[in-house]
């Protein structure tokens, strides 16, 4: 059976898929233009690849595929923000308090 043939085919090793450029075109400007923006390494799961969460200081938040754990480092390295891995330091706050603003504000309340 067919069913099991798609696993492993990734060349990476992690068997996560590379970030495609618009992708990291959109996290670099997502960066550039807002303060306090710190990185969170999101790991693989059986339904989604190594993503990478950016929040910035207000709790506005974006997130994006990205080439595994070490590309997240890297692309955090090079644009100078700190990475945190969300299994052990968890979301921060500010990003819930913003979901639960937008969440307010779109029932009018």
């Amino acid at each position: 059976m067919a069913w099991f043939r798609r696993r492993g085919k990734s060349g990476s090793g992690t068997g996560d898929r590379p970030a495609n450029r618009a992708d990291v075109d959109y996290l670099e400007q997502f960066v550039r233009t807002r303060r306090g923006v710190e990185a969170f390494i999101e790991p693989r799961t059986t339904v989604t690849e190594t993503t990478i969460l950016l929040v910035a200081y207000d709790g506005e938040w974006t997130r994006r595929r990205i080439d595994g754990p070490d590309g997240a480092r890297r692309f955090g390295h090079r644009l100078g923000i700190p990475v945190y891995d969300v299994n052990l330091v968890g979301y921060p706050q500010r990003m819930r308090d913003y979901n639960e603003r937008r969440k307010q504000a779109n029932n009018g309340t």
